[in-house]
């Protein structure tokens, strides 16, 4: 049988290109659970892969699509049937094991989780890897001792995939939510997710030679890193954290250990590619109960396979807002 899926070669000069092709199913990697695969997204992580491979893939033909939701259509692990629905994010999937831009996918079985209750397949992918991570995130801070009443909580790159869901979850938790953005023109989206002020980029995005400065916030989720994390480091309240989700701004830190000692701040690293099964598991439950999803609907670009290439090098120049779901099927 033939499905379609989105390939990405390499010319023998080192160029790769993307096109949508019909293959045959025997190409599928060998693996315990086929899944018909129903949604995906973009990630920025999938645009380095549809284009320049950042390191990330390793081998040629490839297809990317680093998260996925469908139907489990066979399998020999004995914790899925067919007919589960199930949700697939991390372990590399899509980077250098074949992922969801194809309208079949085989995976090892530990991969996957089953679709909480009361989320379809286009609402788990809505969500997808950002929002998994961000939801991951919120739940290490609150382990960490955060609760609304503690003040106001800063998410960086907000409008992007990670931040525009932080924002909507925090916000409807309780949260006093201050989304961080260099683009004026994502305002009103960002308070429409729930923010109850934007705070512009240039005001935090500049380290300064002083290591402490009014203690301001009570938690942060930072999808920058670089200089707006060393200066956000200075601005926490005794006792706060800050989740570190992304490197958009870079991967050094210039900052000092001053804040750490003087007002015991935590750095959290989070990961979601390799987080073992239980978490996962926890982390979609609470997606399902805690985040609006009706804040997603109006966020999400529908797209398509052949839509990819385009938008997948718009996506590495920080031109995509909000979350793209990629129908595979249509």
């Amino acid at each position: 049988m033939t499905l379609k899926a989105l390939i990405v070669d390499k010319d023998d000069d080192g160029k790769t290109h993307a096109s949508v092709q019909e293959i045959d199913d025997n190409r599928l990697p060998d693996a315990n659970v086929t899944v018909a695969v129903e949604y995906s997204t973009l990630n920025y992580k999938d645009g380095l892969c549809i284009g320049p491979g950042g390191g990330l893939v390793k081998t040629y033909p490839h297809v990317p699509g680093i998260d996925f939701a469908g139907t489990v259509e066979q399998s020999s692990d004995d914790w899925y049937k067919p007919g589960d629905k199930v949700v697939l994010t991390g372990w590399r999937v899509g980077e250098v094991w074949w992922g969801g831009y194809a309208q079949k996918a085989c995976v090892k079985g530990e991969w996957l989780v089953p679709l909480p209750d009361g989320l379809s397949t286009r609402d788990a992918m809505a969500i997808g890897t950002a929002g998994f991570t961000a939801m991951l995130a919120v739940m290490a801070l609150e382990e960490h001792g955060l609760k609304p009443e503690n003040g106001p909580v800063l998410v960086t790159g907000a409008s992007g995939g990670v931040g525009s869901v932080a924002t909507a979850i925090l916000a409807n938790l309780g949260y006093e939510v201050a989304a961080v953005t260099g683009r004026e023109s994502t305002w009103d989206y960002l308070k429409s997710l729930g923010a109850s002020r934007v705070v512009p980029r240039d005001d935090v995005s500049e380290t300064i030679k002083r290591p402490l400065e009014s203690e301001t916030w009570a938690g942060c989720i930072d999808a920058v890193g670089g200089d707006m994390l060393a200066r956000i480091l200075g601005q926490m309240k005794y006792g706060g954290s800050i989740a570190a989700v992304g490197l958009a701004g870079g991967t050094a830190l210039p900052a000092t250990v001053v804040p750490f000692l003087l007002r015991g701040i935590n750095l959290l690293g989070i990961d979601s590619v390799m987080k073992p099964y239980d978490a996962r598991v926890r982390a979609w439950e609470r997606l399902a109960k805690d985040l609006p999803i009706e804040k997603l609907k109006d966020i999400v670009q529908p797209a398509t396979l052949e839509d990819l290439p385009k938008l997948g090098a718009d996506i590495l120049k920080g031109q995509v807002k909000g979350r793209v779901v990629v129908d595979v099927n249509a």
